[in-house]
């Protein structure tokens, strides 16, 4: 015989849990139920269909939601955002690394693994260490700076490569028929990746709000780029002292292009995937 809950209220009638009322501070982050999308808020407005709230993820994308009731996710519980004022507390949430990442308050850094992020240069390693440097000590990750890659291949021999060593290398100018994408084409080891971002140094892959220009300027060839670049803007040419006064604009992931923070993320998994399992 079937058995039959004593309860007959239908589901539509019975009465549902309180979901608390969450105000939606500027740096919250939460996902949006019924996409999944997850990003920090920037700012609440009230329309003629309703309040909402604008979202923006660690690549830079903006969305906007309304803000219904239950719509949202906190550390993994359902909310409801609401707009702040004066009088509300601020949210318990979770510190957030530069590179959006949770942070693991008193967390010590892992061993080094034996792979390694290999980056261009010094400012390259700089900026890497800026925005993602909580993450990489947690995961036992060493960046390393080339000066250049031209002698790609040879670096990677010289690394050997393996399953339980894997080899991400960060390369700038990474565009078709660059001198860079056909040096990245001929390292083709199963436990290397090769990524990169389309700017010719990764000072452009920096926003030009977040410096305090409008754009980055554009330079003839056959100049040395970053020296252009200062005389463009009227900065005093030292590419030394140029590279600090942008690093200092770098406060986390939302003042970096999205090419580069999708590289460098990509990198990071990559070299940070568990070891397939032997065959038994």
């Amino acid at each position: 015989m079937r058995s039959y809950s004593p309860d007959l209220t239908p589901p539509w009638k019975k009465k549902q849990a309180p979901v608390p009322e969450v105000p939606a501070e500027a740096d919250l982050v939460v996902e949006e139920v019924a996409t999944g999308f997850c990003g920090a808020v920037i700012r609440c407005e009230k329309t003629v269909q309703g309040p909402t709230v604008t979202l923006e993820d660690r690549f830079g994308k903006h969305r906007v939601f309304p803000m219904e009731p239950r719509g949202f996710l906190l550390e993994g519980r359902v909310v409801t955002l609401v707009r702040p004022s004066a009088s509300a507390p601020a949210p318990v949430r979770p510190v957030r690394t530069a590179s959006g990442s949770v942070a693991v308050p008193g967390a010590r850094a892992r061993v080094a693994r034996a792979g390694r992020i290999y980056v261009e240069g010094r400012h390259d390693a700089e900026l890497v260490e800026r925005v993602w440097g909580d993450d990489l000590r947690i995961e036992g990750v060493v960046v390393e700076y080339l000066e250049g890659i031209d002698d790609l291949p040879a670096i990677v021999a010289e690394f050997a490569p393996g399953p339980d060593a894997r080899l991400g290398v960060l390369v700038d100018h990474l565009v078709p028929g660059s001198k860079e994408s056909r040096i990245a084409s001929s390292v083709t080891h199963p436990d290397v990746l090769v990524v990169g971002h389309p700017y010719i140094d990764v000072w452009e892959a920096v926003k030009p709000s977040s410096v305090g220009i409008e754009a980055w300027p554009v330079v003839p060839r056959g100049q040395d780029w970053k020296t252009g670049v200062c005389r463009a803007l009227g900065w005093p040419e030292n590419t030394g002292a140029a590279w600090q006064r942008i690093l200092s604009g770098v406060r986390s992931y939302r003042d970096l292009d999205p090419s580069l923070l999708g590289s460098v993320e990509h990198l990071i998994d990559f070299v940070t995937a568990p070891v397939p399992a032997g065959p038994e």
